[in-house]
């Protein structure tokens, strides 16, 4: 009977995971940021740390421990690829989810108190209205002018030219003198009476060249 009672208790913990986790990555980032290849891969992981999880707890294995452990191979998965700052961030909160709801013998209330709690903070903090005002693109400059570089004002009008948006600030991320290339976040105003913001949304649009 004690045995049903832990495979039930197993199973409502990772119902409420895979709940909370399709919250979070299907209805609030796949929604506002479209990444379906993120979308992939944060699902996945969320289901196999909760069922690693829930084994090392059933093995008396430091939570702590297998925490640190699930971080390591996150940080190894993707240390190879380059994501974005807020792609990290949903990529956590889904690892972290299937963390809460595998901790064995956390009352269920908690559970869901926990992680309705978290969903709702993620769903004020990243929603459109919050900030609307402003966007960030990633642009390539295909050919590197010395003049411009030197000039900070100068390339920001530049790069405000041939988008043409309003450039707030921007941040060069590499520079590569030998192929004559620079990658450049630009943080741009929306135009003056947008009400929709969805075409400045477009997962597509993230990465310009110039």
């Amino acid at each position: 009977m004690t045995q049903f009672a832990d495979l039930a208790d197993l199973a409502l913990r990772f119902a409420i995971n895979v709940v909370a986790m399709a919250v979070l990555i299907f209805g609030l980032y796949y929604r506002r940021h479209g990444d379906r290849t993120l979308v992939t891969t944060a699902a996945m992981f969320n289901i196999f740390a909760f069922a690693v999880l829930g084994k090392l707890a059933s093995v008396e294995f430091g939570l702590a421990a297998g925490f640190g452990l699930f971080a390591i191979l996150a940080l190894f998965s993707l240390r190879s690829v380059q994501i974005g700052r807020i792609e990290i961030a949903y990529f956590f909160g889904a690892v972290a989810i299937a963390v809460i709801c595998s901790i064995e013998g956390s009352p269920t209330a908690n559970i869901i108190a926990i992680s309705g709690l978290t969903l709702l903070s993620v769903y004020v903090i990243d929603h459109p209205a919050l900030m609307r005002g402003t966007r960030v693109v990633t642009v390539t400059l295909d050919e590197v002018d010395p003049d411009l570089l030197s000039d900070p004002v100068a390339l920001q009008n530049h790069i405000g030219q041939r988008l043409g948006i309003r450039v707030i600030s921007f941040k060069i991320v590499s520079l590569n003198l030998v192929k004559k290339f620079a990658v450049i976040d630009v943080v741009f105003k929306l135009p003056f009476g947008t009400n929709s913001t969805r075409a400045y949304d477009d997962p597509h649009l993230s990465r310009a060249e110039i």
